[in-house]
This record gives structure tokens, sequence and C-alpha cells, in this order.
């Protein structure tokens, strides 16, 4: 049951690299982190297609992964 655990850990962890390499960046260089507040206050950049579906998945993952780490802790 531990090992299986593990291996899933395993694909998890995995899954979470590629999703999140697989994301654009939010703000290019010092312009993105000036100006990233305001476009993201008057809602001009909004999350849509794939990127979308990469954030919602992104979060599936971080919590199955969260998850799965405190489960093989725990019957360690």
């Amino acid at each position: 049951m531990v090992m299986f655990l593990e291996v899933l850990l395993v694909v998890f962890s995995i899954a979470m690299i590629v999703v999140v390499l697989l994301q654009k960046g939010k703000s290019a260089g010092l312009a993105g982190a000036i100006s990233g507040g305001a476009e993201h206050l008057f809602g001009k950049t909004k999350a849509r297609g794939m990127d979308l579906v990469l954030q919602r998945v992104t979060v599936v993952v971080a919590i199955g992964f969260m998850i799965l780490a405190i489960a093989v802790a725990a019957l360690k």
C-alpha cells in the first residue's frame, strides 16, 4: 500500500512540474511588475482557453500531491 502511494506521489510530482512549466509567465520584467497590478485590477488580462485549463489542472494536481504527501508521511 505504501509503495503504491509512493509511486503515485512520484507521478503527481512529475505532473506538477510539467503543468507548471507549460504555463506562461504573468509579467515580463520590470515593466510587467509595475503595470501588472493595474492590468489585473481592471481585468484586462483574463485567463482564457489553455491558460484556464492549465490553471485548474495545476490546482487539482497540487491538492492531490499534498494529500498524497500527508498520507505517505502518516503511513510510514
